[in-house]
């Protein structure tokens, strides 16, 4: 299963990834896990920041339809832990032009656990691979606490930024990643990371 890197502006060129992936998360968020977050025309949930900043990292199925996928926002710009929970973070926030957030992590309850997690895996792999191929050396998140515990005993390098607290009813804390060139062996020695999730050709156009 490859990856495919879409950034928000282009968004239009992906229209059936970007649609069913919009789909896929309002069924996870909204009416799976209960989330109030918008929700436009009744089955896409699409928020303020899936703008032309987003880049969007989706699994494909063999009809080119959303498989799963995860989000990164520049910490430069408007993101969620910035803007929305800043008191998870014990100091300041992390910001600036090689961090970026992880949002949005989507893996549709349609496919079996075991199918999931080579999904999640995959988006891992492509993940770390386009960091290091862009200049991103960390990555931010929030997390409810019982993901958190699994996002910290991953074998990357990874810290939590503050304590846990409860946030409209749910357990969250925040996490910081850091990028290295080590980062892929560590993750494979989990059995996480695999090589070449992202075609080169791909890679080769988002480090332009």
């Amino acid at each position: 299963m490859m990856i495919g890197i879409v950034r928000g502006q282009e968004a239009r060129q992906h229209a059936r990834a970007i649609e069913t992936m919009f789909e896929d998360r309002k069924k996870l968020f909204v009416d799976v896990l209960g989330w109030s977050v918008p929700v436009l025309g009744g089955r896409l949930e699409q928020d303020c920041y899936d703008d032309s900043d987003a880049i969007y990292l989706i699994a494909l199925d063999n009809t080119g339809a959303h498989a799963g996928s995860m989000r990164l926002l520049p910490t430069t710009a408007p993101h969620i832990l910035r803007d929305l929970f800043p008191d998870l973070c014990a100091g300041v926030v992390p910001t600036g032009s090689a961090i970026f957030e992880i949002t949005r992590l989507c893996l549709p309850t349609r496919h079996r656990a075991a199918a999931r997690l080579h999904i999640r895996n995959r988006l891992i792999s492509a993940m770390v691979d386009y960091a290091l191929c862009n200049g991103i050396e960390a990555l931010t998140g929030v997390v409810e606490a019982s993901f958190l515990s699994k996002v910290l005993a991953m074998g990357w390098t990874c810290v939590s930024l503050g304590p846990v607290q409860r946030k409209d009813g749910q357990a969250l804390g925040a996490f910081q990643i850091a990028i290295t060139p080590e980062t892929p062996s560590l993750l494979a020695l989990r059995g996480i990371y695999t090589y070449g999730a992202i075609g080169t050709n791909q890679l080769a156009c988002q480090a332009a």
